[in-house]
């Protein structure tokens, strides 16, 4: 698949995790790459730049035998984002989809 596809929606896949419930980073990683091939590496500066823009908090939880590991968990304002931004990707994904179904009923 073109990467570039998948560059322009990985934010928000991220962001539909983290709405379902709180997750620690490489949680976010492995279950993002086992279902979109990404490479290794790729959540994180996502993660940073969500951080950094607010849209995400962090936290340190404990686990049992071993380091504490950090939580990311959305904001108000990481919520509101996510409502806005899956609302526009949708409408966008819907626009393409009959643009190319169009193609389909082409006649040469």
């Amino acid at each position: 698949m073109n990467t570039q596809y998948k560059k322009g929606v990985l934010e928000l896949c991220v962001l539909s995790l983290l709405k379902k419930h709180d997750c620690y980073g490489y949680e976010i990683s492995e279950y993002l790459s086992n279902h979109i091939d990404i490479a290794d590496g790729t959540v994180y500066p996502i993660l940073r730049k969500l951080k950094s823009d607010g849209l995400v908090s962090t936290y340190l939880q404990e686990e049992s035998g071993g380091p504490p590991r950090k939580y990311y968990s959305l904001t108000e304002l990481g919520r509101e984002t996510y409502k806005n931004d899956r609302a526009e990707y949708l409408n966008f994904a819907r626009t393409i989809e009959t643009l190319l179904e169009d193609d389909n009923n082409d006649k040469k």
